[in-house]
């Protein structure tokens, strides 16, 4: 009797102990953000723990009814959901499933285990199922971020650049051609500073959506940066070859943007084209290739295809190899300053010099302005030269009028990027005061260019100098763009006749007739007229007798270092 008692309560302690345990699984599963489906393979019983109730609106008693979660998933995801559920089959103990749900906004996460005995038999199954929407929309935004530009919605340049790359290696393996197109809106710039940047992101999202739909299997886009677009063609043929490309931009192109605001806007491209395997091997080589022939096209006229040789690349490492020993040099101020002398043309005496910067490399060798001088402009190297010529051309100035006790015009070239600095007035004028030059013996030398991007600041600092009598003298005139306007709007007191009119003054009727139509012109306004490139007696004879005031040229003296040039001081100053 006493056994029996001891036994029956050591089988409810044992009772108590798995109730206990049950109730803590259930507390388990219940506190975890989780639905879990039990099933014993022996008992054919299934049980939904957890948060079964908050993720799925049936109850499921056996296997057979776990069917009803195929109703709650995407077409999609069927298999892999199969696949899940009946592990078994597979002999497999764990296998996990990410499931899109019907609904396409909430994704689940399946997760099955199954424990088998010894002879390989199934005992029981527990599938984990937890709600992932939350990461996954996290991981797209995280993938989008990657792969896609956020403005545009295009491909972002380092997911093109693998994308191209993976173009470049099937073009090697079955020896085909990829064409890489560089394409930059034109004059963007102008409609960014004088519409708005708002203006301006709007045009390159249009713009990149018409780009868009170009795209197929062989075709993509990125957004390169700001304005500049990148498309790769794997094997360019029919409506895929760049010829039709390029036609059906030009075509898009001639019709305005409408933007939001209710402005249109048209606008034209310039485009590049690099192809493997000719012009480089790899996707950056190819993308370098073509941005070096579009801008290359865009130096020679904008809304442009200009196709990728040799002799462009060539040209494009011998100016960046120049850029770069310019960059030294104005480091090391490896310049020199040479003068050319001015004399008017009725009793030859001498007017003025024009200072002129010149580059000698540490060798000795020296390099052209014509050909550094672009180059500094573009790279803004122009500021750092132009304030070092302005500084010891007045210095000079300074030290030849007090050894010669004379005083005569010292001209100065100055650049557009010069003029466009805040400081540019005060630091001029501090130079002048420093080396106690009176500012009616600087004279200023300016082009159109300096006029382009802000006439009124450019004529307010031009006022304000000339005010304190420093000389304005316009150059280059006739050529390019020059307004007549600039005439009576600007402090000008010279003006430069450009020597291609001195070159032909003497062979060309109508250019005769312009000539002395300008020099006329001069006279009536009262300023002083100098002809650039007099190089014969012939010329001077001509210019002299239509009235030009001054002369300059190798006819009366070439550009002379400082101590070639005290012969001639020293000639016309103490005769």
């Amino acid at each position: 009797m006493n056994e029996m008692r001891y036994q029956l309560n050591l089988l409810k302690a044992m009772n108590q102990k798995l109730a206990a345990k049950e109730r803590m699984y259930h507390m388990v599963c219940d506190a975890s953000a989780e639905a879990f489906l039990y099933y014993s393979f022996e008992k054919n019983e299934v049980v939904t723990l957890g948060k079964w109730h908050d993720f799925f609106d049936f109850e499921v008693h056996d296997m057979k009814e776990a069917a009803k979660l195929f109703d709650a998933v995407d077409e999609s995801c069927l298999l892999k959901l199969r696949d899940v559920l009946f592990l078994e089959k597979s002999g497999e103990a764990s296998l996990t499933a990410e499931c899109l749900m019907k609904d396409k906004k909430r994704w689940f996460r399946f997760c099955a285990n199954v424990t088998y005995d010894a002879l390989g038999r199934p005992e029981e199954k527990v599938i984990c199922t937890s709600d992932i929407t939350k990461f996954k929309n996290q991981n797209e935004e995280l993938t989008y971020m990657a792969y896609y530009d956020g403005l545009t919605g295009l491909y972002n340049r380092n997911y093109f650049v693998r994308q191209l790359g993976e173009f470049v290696r099937t073009a090697k393996e079955r020896n085909s051609v990829v064409s890489v197109l560089v394409i930059d809106i034109d004059d963007f710039r102008k409609i960014n500073d004088g519409m708005g940047l708002v203006v301006g992101d709007e045009l390159v999202q249009q713009f990149g959506s018409f780009l868009k739909e170009l795209c197929s299997k062989e075709v993509i886009v990125c957004h390169l940066s700001s304005d500049v677009y990148c498309m790769a063609i794997y094997e360019p043929m029919g409506d895929h070859s760049v010829e039709h490309i390029h036609k059906t931009i030009q075509k898009r192109t001639r019709e305005p943007f409408c933007l939001s605001s209710g402005q249109e806007l048209q606008i034209t491209v310039s485009i590049g084209v690099a192809e493997f395997p000719e012009a480089a091997s790899s996707a950056l080589e190819l993308m370098k290739c073509a941005e070096i022939v579009m801008f290359k096209g865009k130096s020679t006229g904008k809304n442009t295809i200009r196709y990728f040789n040799a002799s462009i690349l060539n040209e494009f490492l011998e100016t960046v190899e120049l850029e770069n020993k310019l960059k030294e040099a104005v480091f090391k101020k490896n310049f020199v300053l040479y003068f050319q002398p001015q004399f008017y043309a009725g009793n030859q005496k001498l007017r003025g010099v024009e200072a002129l910067v010149r580059w000698r490399e540490e060798d000795g060798k020296m390099i052209s302005p014509s050909v550094f001088i672009p180059i500094a402009e573009k790279n803004g190297a122009i500021i750092p030269i132009g304030n070092w010529v302005v500084e010891q051309s007045i210095r000079q100035y300074s030290a030849w009028r007090k050894q010669y006790g004379v005083s005569f015009i010292m001209s100065i070239n100055i650049s557009a990027l010069q003029c466009a600095r805040d400081d540019f007035v005060d630091s001029l004028l501090k130079t002048i005061r420093k080396y106690q030059v009176d500012p009616s013996d600087v004279e200023l030398e300016i082009t159109e260019s300096i006029l382009i991007n802000d006439f009124d600041m450019v004529s307010d600092k031009l006022k304000q100098l000339h005010a304190c009598g420093i000389k304005i003298s316009l150059d280059d005139f006739g050529t390019g763009f020059s307004s007549l306007s600039y005439l009576k709007q600007l402090p000008i007191d010279t003006l430069k006749l450009d020597k291609s009119f001195t070159d032909t003054v003497l062979t060309d009727s109508a250019t005769r007739v312009i000539t002395e139509s300008i020099i006329n012109m001069v006279e009536c306004l009262g300023f002083e007229s100098i002809a650039e490139g007099v190089e014969d007696e012939q010329q001077y004879k001509y210019l002299h007798a239509i009235g030009c005031d001054v002369i300059q040229g190798y006819l009366c003296g070439k550009p002379q270092p400082p101590e070639e040039l005290e012969k001639l001081f020293q000639k016309a100053f103490t005769a």
